[in-house]
């Protein structure tokens, strides 16, 4: 996810050759951070968006419009009355900053020719869209920022417009041999480091992609470069700074080729993904587009599931607690034992005991052994056995039924913990919906109160299939957990599951065949992955026949029991596999 300077230079050559010469029509500033400008150019019309959102800073042309606020803003206000229908001159880039200007001219009150500049800045928490004069300085901005904000720079109506110095940063155009030899390869860090951390524009990603096309290991500190590794880094760098100025953009967005979770964009192809899968686009707008409408699909789950994570943390939390106290309160019935055996003793020798003594001292017949026994000297012997047999009583009834309490507390626990791994898993709404449902049976949450039906999404459990043919089933929460293995498998299918700890239950179909080696290697990897341990290099994973496993007696679906069985330790990964 690098919108770095590379990025916006391929993305600013692509704006202006689409909006160079084209009119402005019409500016709606749909959320207080974001712009769309509509321009026509060229018998198309283009809808340019930027967003100067802290969290997700962008520019791109889109093909959505969106419904502008019935009031207008100030800022909005000010830029159509001076570039409402003005002509775009220009879309360029300051350096390799990530920043965008258009260079706008219009008709100014006297009807003569004038210029206006549009920034757009993508800097993460500091992103904004600054409107300026032709002499740079500042008429409004979408976000003002005053000294008491920022002591580097003033984002006011009458101060200059300036982009802030990179503190040891170079422009990659003025960088000379000697400059990327002596000082940037000489920084003491890893070698993609030191470069990200001296090149404005550079980001991780792009030095990374630098190194490997120079052949030099990116995580080798610069202090173990050669002359030939350097000499290398910089005929790299020559070659990166001549495809982006010269060599058209070749957008790619790259996902995870099992969950198609997108992982990064870029510009031009990367080296260090090229066993992911890999999407090409017809431009970058298009790439930064798709990218992050994909991203946001995972992202709102995250936040769809924040409210239920946040209830079973404090569920889990709550048990434990409660476990902490009732395993307290069963150590604390330890002795009861110990006032049988003093009732017992004192209805054989408490006829011995002197009246108004405070103790009494006997043999204990179980083990041959002296014993002091406490009395109440103002209770006799007999009375004293009795309270001790009372005592007796109370505890065992405490030990029986916090016995009892302990394990129903310990299956909250483990119930809950695995939901919590089955929000981890969870990759849908169907997904969510389960889990719900399963938390509102168990009697932990109560069902919707507030008089609307909640829909019922139905979710499948994951599908893949082994290069010769072999079927798995994974299932990602309880129910679908309960589903695989007891309605989807037979009773000779292979089962799979993380030894000890919550995961996905994983069926393999054997069709009657036998699994080949491979196969078994491949579904406990899966199994692994799909569980607690998933970020383990190692994770043991048991396997066994699903005619050998049995429901636990009353207890959460998804939940067996089994007394035969394999294992094997492998590392967690989904390959060998397609998804169906």
């Amino acid at each position: 996810m690098s919108f770095d300077g590379i990025t916006v230079h391929a993305l600013t050559r692509e704006l202006n050759k689409a909006l160079k010469g084209g009119r402005i029509v019409k500016i709606a500033q749909p959320q207080p951070e974001e712009l769309i400008i509509t321009v026509k150019n060229n018998g198309s019309k283009y809808l340019l968006l930027m967003n100067a959102n802290a969290s997700l800073p962008l520019i791109y042309l889109t093909q959505t419009n969106e419904v502008s606020p019935l009031k207008a803003p100030g800022f909005l206000m000010l830029l159509r009355k001076y570039i409402g229908s003005g002509i775009i001159e220009e879309v360029s880039q300051p350096g390799l900053e990530r920043v965008v200007r258009l260079r706008i001219r219009h008709l100014d009150e006297m009807g003569d020719e004038a210029y206006k500049n549009l920034y757009i800045e993508i800097m993460g928490k500091y992103s904004n869209i600054i409107f300026t004069d032709d002499n740079e300085k500042i008429l409004d901005s979408i976000k003002r920022v005053g000294a008491n904000t920022s002591s580097v720079r003033e984002v006011l109506p009458g101060r200059d417009y300036f982009i802030p110095a990179q503190k040891d940063k170079y422009n990659p155009f003025e960088i000379t041999e000697t400059m990327f030899k002596e000082d940037i390869l000489r920084r003491p860090a890893e070698c993609a480091k030191a470069i990200s951390s001296g090149v404005v524009g550079f980001s991780f990603v792009t030095s990374n992609q630098l190194c490997l096309e120079a052949q030099v290991d990116p995580g080798i500190s610069t202090a173990a470069l050669t002359t030939d590794d350097k000499e290398h880094l910089y005929q790299a760098f020559n070659e990166l700074l001549y495809t982006i100025e010269n060599a058209p953009a070749e957008p790619v967005i790259y996902s995870d080729p099992v969950t198609k979770k997108p992982l990064e964009f870029s510009a031009w192809p990367l080296l260090a993904y090229q066993d992911s899968d890999v999407q090409e686009l017809s431009s970058v707008s298009e790439m930064l587009y798709t990218f992050y409408s994909s991203k946001n699909t995972y992202s709102n789950m995250k936040q769809r599931s924040a409210d239920l994570r946040k209830n079973v943390k404090n569920l889990l939390e709550r048990e434990s607690k409660k476990l902490n106290l009732q395993e307290k309160q069963l150590k604390s019935t330890e002795k009861m034992d110990k006032y049988r055996i003093y009732g017992e003793l004192l209805h054989t020798y408490g006829y011995s005991a002197p009246e108004g003594a405070k103790s009494i001292e006997v043999t204990n017949y179980y083990t041959n052994e002296p014993l002091t026994i406490p009395l109440d000297p103002e209770k006799t012997a007999i009375e004293c056995a009795k309270n001790y047999f009372k005592r007796y009583d109370k505890l065992k009834r405490t030990k029986e039924a916090v016995t009892v309490q302990i394990e129903e507390t310990k299956k909250n626990i483990e119930q809950l913990d695995s939901v919590l791994t089955s929000l981890d898993l969870a990759e849908d709404e169907g997904d969510l919906s389960e889990i719900k449902k399963e938390l509102v049976a168990a009697g932990f949450i109560h069902k919707n109160s507030h008089g609307k039906k909640e829909k019922d999404v139905k979710a499948k459990p994951l599908h893949f299939v082994t290069d010769d043919g072999f079927d798995i089933f994974v299932g990602k929460n309880n129910y679908q957990n309960e589903f695989v293995t007891f309605k989807k498998a037979d009773p000779d299918d292979w089962w799979f599951h993380a030894k000890k700890i919550p995961g996905s239950h994983v069926i393999v179909k054997s069709g009657g065949r036998e699994l080949p080696d491979h196969v078994f290697e491949i579904a406990a990897q899966i199994a692994a992955y799909y569980s607690k341990g998933r970020d383990n290099d190692k994770t043991e994973v048991d396997y066994v026949q699903r005619k050998e496993l049995r429901k636990t007696n009353g207890g959460a679906p998804g939940f067996v029991i089994y007394h035969t069985n394999y294992s094997m330790t492998v590392h967690p990964q989904v390959t060998g596999v397609t998804k169906a």
